[in-house]
């Protein structure tokens, strides 16, 4: 079980006369990683790991543009991380010092190049999709044993949002993902940076809004697992925790993940050197250990993500690997799609859009 906040700190006996310990500092997503792998990287180099926990990009992006984060690692999203590399906050990876980099795996490092030209200044931690979380009985007692579970649908028709608000409907607080969702349900391009376009969303929406109990990115997790909602429009490793905790709980929630089967986004989590990283070094050690096959093949088997690692997936557990939900088919993957970031005038009024929705005004 992981903890939702950590910062982990190993004591490492000193020498004397040496006052500290090397030290490399990681920020990465919340309940993201085996816990297990931080210590083995400790062991394994020396280096004092401090790790921090973040859940939302819009978090790190503010630190990372301000500048001084005083990380030497830190875990975008591609669409954020392309409008980072553009605005100077990272440097270029040192593949001499990347010896593991081999294990890349190219399909995924085709897709992630069009956030990061050549995969110049990152690598692929994690990847999956966008879509929808459901705690099935709860689902079909509200709308019968045909709701559509694999349908936008489900959370953007108002009939059937009306009857799940007495359940609970969770949406995520990211209008990157929310939004193309939006415009793709009405059949609209969702990689559109036409305002005239993402302002279509705000009607699908508003239609909605009334039955959104809550737009937040990691309070669904075990919200669903507990039975205290019966949606969320999430990430697929997310739910995934989800209905494995729910599983292990006994509690008689069976939770499903569906990518919408009118296209659903695919997300890339980045891994990355701040320009101003204070040990240079000793994150290319950090980027390599996560690179080796087995360490890549722990965080996935205990976070339930797919990763870019193409030699990993020989250490992969089967309800891992055989998870169509984790690692889509070949016909799902051809029917994912991903976004561009908007410019910043773009990216003003989808903020304001967004504000708009969530107050519901």
């Amino acid at each position: 079980m992981r903890h939702p906040l950590m910062t982990m700190t190993a004591t490492l006996a000193l020498c004397a006369g040496v006052a500290f310990a090397e030290e490399v500092r990681v920020y990465n997503w919340s309940d993201y990683i085996d816990e297990e792998l931080l210590t083995k990287f400790e062991e394994e180099t020396g280096i004092d790991l401090i790790y921090d926990v973040f859940d939302s990009n819009e978090l790190l992006e503010t630190k990372m543009l301000a500048g001084g984060s005083g990380y030497d690692v830190v875990v975008p999203t591609g669409t954020f991380l392309q409008r980072q590399i553009s605005a100077g906050a990272f440097q270029k990876l040192d593949l001499s010092k990347l010896p593991n980099h081999a294990n890349v795996w190219d399909k995924v490092a085709a897709r992630t190049a069009q956030y990061d030209p050549d995969n110049a200044y990152s690598i692929n931690y994690m990847w999956g999709t966008t879509g929808i979380g459901a705690n099935v009985g709860k689902v079909t007692a509200a709308l019968g044993e045909d709701a559509p579970l694999d349908s936008l649908a489900l959370v953007f028709d108002p009939a059937n949002m009306e009857k799940l608000a007495e359940c609970g409907v969770h949406f995520l607080d990211a209008p990157a993902e929310m939004i193309p969702a939006a415009l793709k349900y009405i059949g609209e391009d969702p990689n559109s940076h036409d305002p005239e376009v993402i302002a279509k969303a705000e009607a699908v929406f508003m239609a909605v809004r009334p039955y959104i109990q809550k737009f937040h990115s990691s309070e669904y997790i075990n919200a669903l697992a507990n039975g205290d909602i019966c949606v969320a429009v999430g990430w697929s490793g997310d739910v995934l925790q989800a209905r494995d905790r729910a599983a292990e709980a006994d509690n008689g929630t069976e939770i499903v993940y569906n990518a919408a089967k009118e296209g659903a986004q695919m997300w890339f989590d980045q891994m990355a050197i701040p320009v101003d990283a204070p040990n240079v070094d000793g994150a290319h050690k950090f980027l390599n250990f996560i690179l080796d096959a087995r360490n890549m093949a722990a965080a996935s088997n205990y976070v339930y993500y797919a990763n870019g690692n193409l030699a990993s997936q020989e250490f992969l557990e089967e309800d891992v690997i055989g998870d169509p939900a984790i690692y889509p088919s070949a016909e799902t993957m051809d029917n994912l799609f991903t976004t561009t970031p908007y410019d910043a005038k773009v990216q003003r009024v989808v903020t304001r859009l967004w504000t708009k929705i969530k107050s519901g005004t």
